[in-house]
């Protein structure tokens, strides 16, 4: 398949899923360059060309992406709910085999638990310590760059596992409040329409978000365009009573006071 890579481990043994015995954990090196993105579709690469894995495999590795080290038992009745426990254990053998077989030591296994390398790089990861760090510090220039205006992406869209459900709604809610802290720093340092367009960006992605509400009309406060301020305010008042039958908190009241 052009553009993909298909990677062979040595010696694999599918019933236990390690790249060896039995209850030992893989031994084999990730391929360097090893990179995995959840927010969009499924896509892993190795060496900047993607590696195709199959369905099971592929979310084996998104949920220990997502979760951390898991116990083998766990992470069974996570993917298979509705099997047996043999039948899921069984399926999760050949899913850690499957991994390994196509990149090599991308999931360290032992008899008990599983997760994956610390050489792989994921994009929902590296969105959480941007977050902390924008909340701690303030939005750094890294995060400035990579954040887009309206770019918020949903966690593997084409998958509808129930176990996906927290996790999805995390990363929305991370994402947007990165989008709000770039407004308001852009903000801060007068670039009104840089902000202006980050605010409404991200009021566009959920009109009821009275916080997105509030970066719009704090941007306008800030230029002194208080007409603007006072028209942004009206358009938070009509939305929240036609939407959700509620006035604005006394918190976005006030900025106009």
């Amino acid at each position: 398949m052009p553009g993909s890579v298909f990677v062979r481990s040595g010696a694999a043994d599918p019933e236990s899923g390690t790249g060896g015995r039995q209850g030992h954990p893989t031994s084999a090196d990730p391929p360097s360059g090893l990179s995995l993105s959840l927010l969009g579709p499924f896509r892993l690469e190795a060496g900047g060309r993607e590696v195709r894995l199959p369905i099971g495999a592929q979310r084996v590795v998104a949920l220990l992406a997502l979760q951390g080290r898991m116990s083998r038992s766990r992470l069974a009745g996570t993917l298979w709910p509705h099997s047996t426990e043999d039948r899921a254990r069984a399926c999760l053998r050949t899913s850690l085999w499957r991994a390994n077989r196509a990149v090599p030591g991308a999931v360290s296994v032992t008899a008990t638990t599983a997760e994956l390398s610390a050489l792989l790089t994921v994009d929902v990861q590296h969105l959480v310590r941007e977050a902390r760090d924008a909340w701690r510090d303030g939005p750094s220039p890294a995060v400035q760059v990579r954040c887009v205006p309206g770019d918020v992406r949903e966690l593997l869209p084409d998958w509808d596992d129930e176990w996906l459900t927290a996790d999805r709604e995390r990363m929305r809610q991370l994402q947007l409040h990165l989008q709000e802290a770039l407004a308001d720093q852009l903000t801060s340092e007068g670039r009104y329409g840089l902000a202006l367009e980050v605010a409404l960006a991200t009021l566009r992605l959920d009109v009821t978000r009275e916080s997105a509400h509030r970066g719009v009309i704090r941007v306008h406060l800030a230029e002194g365009n208080i007409s603007e301020a006072r028209r942004a305010y009206a358009t938070c008042q009509r939305v929240l009573r036609e939407e959700l039958g509620v006035t604005p908190t006394p918190v976005t009241a006030r900025m106009l006071d």
